[in-house]
């Protein structure tokens, strides 16, 4: 760009290079077929051609934390996002607040003359500033990202997104055919034809993180169709089929041995015919899933290439932000976020609706034992940071313009928090020491810049610990000491936590350096190692500020949130895409909704108010014809639907809708009325509810509705008619 007298723009080195962060999102080590997986991907078989696998690359364990290491360079507890979003605590390095201090390489680059983007699932908002009214200081936009389009949270629907484009609540495209990792991917790529138009001496940072492949398994038919039968022959079969692929492969050495099943997981063969069918049926899904997936990012690929691009881009594709999901429990579920509430539905229903799986009204998740299959060899999964199963996923590296070993692989120690200062030091730029006037804490990552041209060069990351829930490691030099906190297993999310003591936790040891996948505890022969290991783990511990030990599931404290201690709302046209921890604070309560509205001559229809989805939650609406009507989803456990007869005349009314709760505590029932200006026309009811919460990613809504429809009503469904205002009452 020609610098002119006035102001100037900063300046990227000279050639700077583009980069492109991909990471998806719960794929374990063992699930992709270029290390070994059973599930083709095509896009990462070409990028591994073109560039390098890395075999010994690790993530935090968990979502939030590594897109937080990710981005930042920094240990996840340093940058203050220790846990995931959803359990974050008032404790330091728990607390969810990404710290000026951790600027995030978008920043950065920024500053060195970059253009940035980020698209698709973020997580590193706290909830009570995810609303429409901010503050928006750590939603992409005021974390150096010149744009955003994607959502905020942990997940969402992948057929009926809630979206957000800058700080601005948006719709998804129309069509029936819409998926969001394809919407995604058509943004990143209309958003470098736009860079390449407008400023192509300008280089980019794309950060590109699709909600695939966490639940909801949802992806057209036409692809999990592609798998039908492959899995058959049950988790603990594919287990070994996979390491077998994986040696032949060469991506874990010959002598790697496979991890026995943990006690508390089922055999395949002790499963009932029922449970096969259905979790065969999940698993092909959640395979057509990844496919469909890393075959859109081959779209990205393709235009890099097709816009000469590709060479000077440095293309770093994470596949995964932790290991496989276990989250749906043993026997996985198709509505899994009431499985997680207690509200796990019937191998009965799953079998009646085996054909929907996968589809927009399905919210499904699979059982942990394939979760544990697809982190073969290694033991446990996602969550899990005291273990490989947990921590290791796959990365390729891809920049043809530094990288000549194309097809190569490395196999030297690697961390989530080594790819910023891999970014900076190939490009030419140094860590800046101070970051808009706020002092930054040192980079905990170590530049990967060295591997790219020698495959036998001593690895530099030689220390690093893990933390997730309590499940603690430290690696050293080779070895790693490894902590299993036995508060609650990985499948069991949704139980009540239990705060079990840290000293009763059994200490392994393991000597990577021949031992690939942790399968000889070495604790009772080198008892000092593993001391000499747990005294370097305390020591980073201090170092990071999270002693004394907590398990964050137990250790839940009041935080901030907008509806906290108020139990009258009066809302108005206009609100929406707000998060349902941010609305009215319904759960295990009664409460009355009154819409007062005015019907015009020819009628009113669409939404009044919701909350939640297709899958889980409330709304009341007028039909086409101008009717009211009212449902309540309770995940599988059961509808409410209570419709009026006739159409609303002209004039003035007042929508009432009153849930008188059982009491008891969580989850119990309630009996639903719905009233027409003071005069009931419909009761209905519903022997459970939510313990928790509808949905984390559906949101509430007045006068329309975002993501998954709760009712029979089209998509978005805004409310024409007069609207005065809708008022909560909670009782």
């Amino acid at each position: 760009m020609t610098q002119t007298d006035g102001p100037s723009l900063p300046e990227s080195p000279e050639g700077a290079p583009n980069v492109v962060l991909v990471l998806l999102d719960d794929v374990g080590f063992g699930a992709s077929a270029p290390f070994g997986g059973l599930i083709h991907t095509p896009a990462i078989d070409e990028l591994a051609a073109d560039g390098l696998r890395y075999n010994r690359f690790h993530t935090t364990a968990i979502c939030s934390p590594t897109r937080a290491s990710l981005l930042t360079g920094r240990d996840a507890h340093v940058a203050g996002v220790g846990t995931v979003m959803n359990s974050a605590n008032k404790y330091p390095g728990y607390q969810g607040l990404l710290r000026d201090s951790s600027a995030t390489i978008a920043t950065v680059l920024k500053q060195n003359g970059y253009s940035t983007a980020c698209f698709g699932k973020w997580h590193l908002a706290p909830p009570w500033e995810c609303s429409p009214i901010g503050p928006f200081d750590r939603w992409p936009t005021g974390r150096g990202f010149d744009t955003f389009y994607g959502f905020l949270g942990g997940e969402t629907h992948q057929y009926e997104p809630t979206l957000y484009e800058g700080t601005t609540p948006v719709h998804r495209p129309d069509g029936d055919d819409y998926h969001l990792t394809e919407d995604l991917v058509d943004r990143s790529i209309q958003w470098i034809q736009m860079q390449d138009a407008l400023a192509p001496e300008r280089p980019f940072l794309l950060y590109l993180a699709p909600g695939a492949t966490h639940a909801p398994l949802h992806v057209p038919g036409e692809w999990s169709e592609k798998y039908r039968g492959r899995f058959a022959q049950g988790w603990d079969v594919v287990r070994e089929e996979i390491l077998a692929c994986q040696k032949d492969l060469g991506v874990v050495p010959e002598d790697t041995e496979l991890t026995p099943r943990p006690e508390e997981l089922p055999a395949w063969d002790s499963m009932s015919a029922d449970q096969k069918q259905v979790a065969e049926r999940l698993m092909e899904v959640y395979a057509g899933f990844l496919e469909h997936t890393d075959t859109q990012i081959g779209r990205l690929v393709a235009e890099l290439k097709r816009s000469g691009q590709y060479d000077n881009t440095i293309f770093v594709y994470v596949v995964g932000d932790n290991g496989s999901s276990a989250e749906a429990g043993l026997v996985g579920s198709i509505n899994y976020f009431g499985a997680l509430q207690g509200m796990q539905e019937s191998v009965e229903t799953q079998l009646e609706r085996l054909d929907e799986i996968g589809g927009r009204k399905s919210y499904p998740q699979y059982p942990a034992g394939w979760a544990w299959a697809m982190t073969s060899p290694f033991q446990w999964v996602k969550q899990v940071a005291s273990h490989f199963g947990g921590t290791r996923n796959p990365m390729v590296v891809t920049w043809p313009a530094g990288i000549k070993d194309a097809g190569g692989l490395r196999s030297q120690f690697s961390h989530v928090n080594d790819i910023v200062p891999t970014v900076l030091e190939a490009i030419g730029i140094e860590a800046p020491a101070v970051v808009n006037g706020v002092e930054q804490t040192p980079m905990d990552g170590t530049s990967l810049l060295y591997s790219f041209a020698d495959a036998q060069a001593p690895e530099r990351h030689t220390t690093q610990y893990f933390e997730v829930f309590g499940h603690r490691s430290l690696y050293h030099e080779g070895w790693i000491a490894s902590a299993f906190h036995r508060a609650g297993m990985p499948w069991s999310v949704g139980l009540p936590p239990i705060d079990a003591p840290f000293e009763d936790d059994v200490w392994e040891l393991y000597d990577t350096t021949c031992d690939f996948s942790q399968a000889h505890d070495l604790a009772a022969d080198e008892p000092e190692k593993l001391v000499e290991l747990r005294r370097i783990f305390q020591s980073e511990a201090e170092r990071v500020e999270i002693t004394p030990l907590r398990d964050a599931r137990a250790n839940r404290t009041m935080m901030p949130n907008l509806s906290a201690g108020r139990t009258e709302f009066s809302y108005r046209r206009g609100f929406f895409g707000v998060p349902e921890t941010d609305g009215p604070p319904l759960r295990g309560r009664s409460w009355t909704m009154r819409a007062h509205i005015d019907v015009p001559p020819d009628g009113a229809r669409g939404v009044l108010a919701t909350m939640g989805g297709n899958t889980a939650g409330w709304a009341v609406w007028l039909t086409e014809d101008g009717r009211p009507e009212f449902r309540l989803r309770a995940f599988e456990a059961g509808t409410v639907s209570i419709a009026g007869e006739a159409a609303l005349t002209p004039g003035g009314h007042v929508v009432e809708v009153d849930l008188d709760y059982d009491g008891g505590g969580v989850g119990k029932g309630a009996t639903i009325t719905l009233l027409v200006d003071g005069t009931a026309i419909g009761t209905g009811r519903t022997e459970r509810t939510p313990r928790g919460f509808y949905s984390i990613d559906e949101t509430f809504d007045i006068a329309m509705t975002s993501g998954s429809p709760v009712g029979d009503y089209p998509h978005v469904f805004p409310f024409v008619g007069g609207l005065d205002r809708i008022d909560f009452s909670l009782h």
